[in-house]
């Protein structure tokens, strides 16, 4: 007699194969013994050093701030802090604390810094079960380059167990510009604290500062040489036309021509940078900042250039423009071979005058949020309550002027010497032919002089 063994069903060896796992699990943890649970990490972190900002800056002076927590059942003897690697701290600033909750408790630990990059505390006694360390490293400087940094952790319980708890979490150190670290070497010169210590001298010409500031300030100076650049060429060509408008024998487009000048130059451009930088939006006009700052400032220029060269064109004797129409040139023929480019010849030195004042101007843009020269010395004023960077924007100014104003000068100066050499005659006389010229009547009947303006068009 044959007897056959029931096959089990899928579900009772599933029964059976989680039975098998626990028991296999509960026989471990009788043969494995738990660990204890180690001291735990609870923050490390730098306070931020940057003036003015919360970045942790490389090559500057912080604190970091290290805190644990002990198991309930854990008594620790001491702790190796392992400092990140080109770190400079000192023993006498560090500060080690017990928290048991909210009271402190009394540790007098050991602190020693061998020199290979750790920190070592050691407690007389095993410090309580439970308890909360707080460690403070004052007067610590991370690397000028900066990097991601951590702090690891190894303790030594009261039974001489050691246990290695890791990295703790990252610090992020931002490093130093070539400037920021020439100034913080500069800090620790002794002429330059002697310096420091007059109280004008530090306010307007601290030496730190001014290195800081060089750098943020030619970034807004870029800012303004290229607004100059854009407006000024704009302004030239407007200008010219609206000369051209005011000498026009149509009244219409001279009065056009003469209304625009009179209101701008009659009106502060300060009022004008308002008007074009709140006025607009509320028409619902947005135009890009840069943008619309070149754009005020060429039509502020032009009204001025137009007045220069008026000036010019009227300047040339009406002698020429009539012998250019005798050989048979036409109006417009004339102006621009014979009038204008002796017109612009005469009109340099006066146009390097207002592209001068055009680029001081840029400063008012500072009013309305332009990142130009004045503007990066005003962010860091607020900063540091210094005037210094103040005064760094003002030599960028000088950078500029003094040279132009030199050239405009000589120019000025070659312009007066050929003058004077064209209306000289033979044997130093004045020459009857210099224009412009007027000889009264040697008949002795009375002449009248009359001045008319040249009728270009």
């Amino acid at each position: 007699m044959n007897t056959s063994i029931p096959k089990a069903s899928p579900l009772a060896r599933l029964a059976l194969a989680i039975a098998l796992v626990l028991g296999l699990f509960a026989v471990g943890s009788l043969v494995v013994p738990g660990q204890a649970q180690a001291l735990e990490v609870t923050q490390c972190t730098a306070a931020p050093n940057e003036d003015g900002g919360n970045q942790i800056l490389g090559g500057a002076e912080t604190r970091i701030t290290w805190r644990g927590q002990a198991a309930e059942d854990e008594s620790v003897s001491s702790i190796v802090l392992t400092m990140p690697e080109g770190l400079q701290f000192d023993a006498d600033g560090v500060k080690v604390t017990g928290l048991d909750e909210l009271d402190r408790v009394e540790l007098n630990a050991q602190i020693t810094i061998p020199g290979d990059g750790t920190m070592h505390i050691d407690f007389p006694e095993p410090a309580p079960a439970g308890l909360s360390f707080l460690v403070e490293t004052y007067g610590a400087t991370f690397p000028t380059e900066g990097g991601t940094f951590t702090v690891s952790t190894q303790i030594t319980d009261a039974d001489g167990t050691v246990s290695d708890l890791g990295p703790s979490s990252e610090i992020q150190v931002a490093g130093l510009s070539k400037s920021e670290q020439i100034s913080s070497w500069l800090e620790g010169q002794e002429w330059v604290q002697a310096w420091n210590s007059n109280r004008f001298l530090h306010m307007f010409f601290d030496p730190t500062l001014i290195v800081t500031s060089i750098p943020s300030v030619a970034q807004g100076w870029v800012t303004a040489l290229g607004i100059v650049i854009i407006a000024f060429p704009l302004a030239i060509v407007v200008g010219f036309l609206l000369a051209l408008l005011r000498m026009s024998k149509l009244l219409p487009l001279r009065a056009i021509a003469s209304l625009y000048v009179n209101i701008v130059r009659g009106t502060p451009m300060f009022l004008q940078i308002y008007i074009a930088f709140f006025g607009l939006p509320l028409l619902g006009v947005n135009v890009d900042n840069f943008a619309l700052g070149c754009i005020v400032m060429a039509l502020n220029s032009c009204a001025y250039l137009c007045e220069i060269f008026r000036a010019g064109i009227q300047s040339i004797n009406k002698g020429q423009f009539e012998a250019a129409r005798s050989l048979g040139m036409s109006a417009p023929q004339t102006m621009l071979s014979v009038i204008i480019p002796q017109a612009f010849r005469n009109v340099i030195p006066t146009m390097t005058n207002e592209l001068i004042t055009l680029y001081k101007d840029t400063s008012l843009l500072a009013a309305v949020g332009i990142m130009e020269t004045v503007m990066y010395a005003k962010t860091i004023t607020a900063a540091t309550g210094n005037i210094t960077p103040y005064i760094v924007a003002a030599l960028f100014y000088l950078v500029v002027t003094l040279p132009m104003t030199a050239i405009t000068r000589r120019m000025e100066t070659g312009s007066t010497k050929k003058s004077s050499k064209k209306g000289k005659g033979l044997f130093g006389k004045s020459s009857s032919s210099d224009k412009g010229s007027w000889t009264p009547a040697t008949d002795g009947t009375s002449t009248k002089l009359e001045v008319k303006q040249p009728d270009y068009f």
